[in-house]
């Protein structure tokens, strides 16, 4: 039994709750607190993903605003940074001149590379849906499809006490202690993901802005180029 103190008019107890003022999941087993962690985030309209992410050996940095409908942000790949901007099934990449150079796959470009690459230069060039590129770019603009590849944890799933991501107050959980990721879930409003280790030094990722909205539209016509049916390669 607890025992209490006086201390002039004031009782001191052997401490506090930490759940108190929380939303309780860290009482819960870790599947169930990975559970409710995927319910929020799959009822969510939007959310900003921002780390890195290792596929195919390659490790993408990634600061992407999403949205059911579309998403807008930034992938740096290879030293190489690009926008991407997807309205409804129109997806478009913005860069400057060296991306398009590059990308032409000649070293320093030849004089219609350097010609190419000023035309683009800080353009929207709109990426035709038939182009190898649209599905691997599209990828990156997808919430349904991110979230479903990226909130997974592997192994036996065990909470790993109370941490705090961007101020707000985490349950931490684990798969196979940590080497099959670790998952920061919030303890504060809806048990939002909000920061994510995976597993095999595949990445690190951050959630935020939960259900904020943003605006997306179209670029206007003379921000935007036509490249054709296919974008150069690289």
């Amino acid at each position: 039994m607890c025992a209490l103190a006086a201390t002039g008019t004031v009782l001191t107890g052997c401490g506090e709750d930490p759940d108190e003022g929380t939303n309780g999941v860290g009482k819960l087993p870790a599947d169930q607190i990975q559970a409710r962690s995927v319910t929020a985030a799959e009822s969510a309209d939007t959310v900003r993903l921002a780390g890195n992410v290792v596929a195919g050996g390659r490790t993408y940095k990634l600061d992407m605003r999403l949205k059911g409908d579309g998403a807008s942000g930034a992938v740096t790949a290879e030293g190489a940074t690009f926008q991407l901007l997807r309205v409804g099934e129109a997806l478009f990449l913005k860069a400057d001149a060296g991306f398009w150079i590059g990308a032409g796959g000649k070293g320093e470009g030849s004089g219609a590379d350097t010609a190419a690459g000023d035309k683009l230069d800080g353009k929207y060039v709109k990426v035709p849906q038939g182009d190898p590129s649209y599905k691997k770019f599209s990828g990156f603009t997808d919430m349904d499809v991110l979230l479903d590849g990226l909130l997974t944890l592997h192994g036996t799933l065990a909470t790993d006490g109370r941490h705090e991501q961007a101020g707000l107050r985490t349950v931490r959980i684990t798969g196979d202690d940590g080497s099959g990721g670790t998952l920061d879930v919030s303890l504060e409003g809806r048990p939002y993901p909000l920061r994510l280790v995976r597993a095999g030094g595949a990445g690190t990722l951050t959630f935020s802005a939960w259900g904020k909205d943003f605006t997306l539209a179209e670029p206007e016509k003379d921000e935007t180029v036509d490249y054709g049916k296919q974008l150069p390669t690289s």
